[in-house]
């Protein structure tokens, strides 16, 4: 006798089952932790305030430990070791109104974050607990224009228009600082030297993070010197300019003393004889990081052409700037 086939109850065994198994799945949680994330600043949208994290505008979370269902926890996994997702979180000064310098709870800040959210994840502790926002209140000042080559030799200007350019500084800013900054490239300078050129003027907040102006100017550079010939400074020395701390700590060491000896320029007869009689043709800079190590350093040279002769153009440098590799031992050695 043919039984009676009962799917309904068959579909139920099916859905319940499954529903166990999606309820185990979601019951066990599991967590894992994402080192080196970085946290960023992003620009406030008052111009007077300058936000940072002690003037770096970004620094690195040691750990974030992310918790979720098993399955969400692989699958975020996954997608983070391949690169598919690239965690980075973005502080909004207005949205976390930030107004005054103080410490953020980086927990409190990670909970709201969209990207882990749409992952599925939540966030269960972070190394550091909190972070230390810097705010530095600015203010709009009139600045000189200085136009700078690519080694941040100053260049000789025929004009600057308008002469000067309004940018928010720290509010403490004055004398020497109150200057902007024009960098020109090779190919810039000969095209500034026929006709004006449109450059965006900065200053540097601090090394490395320059911050424009909000509008350009119009650079001429006067021609290129007539007369300028070329010579081979075969005889060149370097002085090595140590940080105030380090001063009487250590020995400089050149590796490369060949690749320093020939310098090769243009310049008039008279800035090439006055070049050559200075005390060093080249400085390397000694900087406190470098005592960290005992390794081998490399660092590009600055050349130490006579002022009064960069002033008028009439000497150059003719090659690539060379690279000194050295290394340090403390005096006592």
């Amino acid at each position: 006798m043919r039984k009676n086939i009962k799917y309904g109850k068959i579909l139920g065994v099916i859905v319940l089952t499954s529903l166990i198994w999606i309820w185990a799945d979601l019951a066990k949680t599991e967590s894992f932790t994402v080192p080196n994330l970085s946290v960023y600043v992003a620009k406030s949208a008052n111009p007077n305030l300058w936000i940072s994290f002690d003037g770096k505008p970004s620094l690195t979370l040691k750990g974030v430990t992310l918790k979720a269902s098993a399955s969400k926890i692989a699958d975020a996994r996954r997608k983070i070791n391949d690169g598919s997702v690239i965690l980075q979180f973005f502080i909004d000064p207005e949205q976390e109104q930030i107004t005054e310098t103080g410490q953020l709870d980086t927990l409190e800040f990670l909970k709201k974050n969209d990207q882990i959210k749409q992952l599925g994840l939540t966030v269960e502790s972070c190394d550091p607990n909190t972070i230390k926002v810097q705010v530095i209140k600015l203010e709009e000042k009139s600045l000189n224009i200085q136009c700078l080559d690519e080694d941040k030799t100053p260049l000789k200007v025929e004009t600057i228009e308008p002469p000067k350019v309004n940018i928010y500084v720290p509010y403490y800013w004055g004398g020497d600082k109150l200057t902007a900054y024009i960098l020109l490239s090779r190919s810039e300078i000969q095209q500034a030297r026929k006709s004006q050129i449109d450059k965006t003027p900065y200053i540097d907040l601090v090394p490395g993070q320059p911050k424009k102006a909000e509008s350009s100017v119009k650079v001429k550079l006067p021609p290129a010197m007539e007369g300028l010939r070329e010579f081979n400074i075969t005889s060149a020395t370097i002085g090595f300019a140590f940080s105030p701390n380090l001063i009487g700590k250590y020995k400089t060491q050149l590796i490369n003393p060949t690749d320093m000896a020939t310098v090769s320029i243009k310049a008039t007869p008279a800035a090439k004889r006055a070049y050559e009689t200075q005390p060093f043709q080249m400085i390397l800079q000694i900087l406190d990081a470098d005592e960290k190590t005992t390794d081998e350093k490399r660092r590009k040279v600055i050349y130490n052409f006579p002022e009064e002769f960069v002033r008028k153009d009439e000497i150059r440098l003719n090659q690539q700037p060379a690279t000194a590799i050295f290394k340090l031992t403390p005096q006592n050695q």
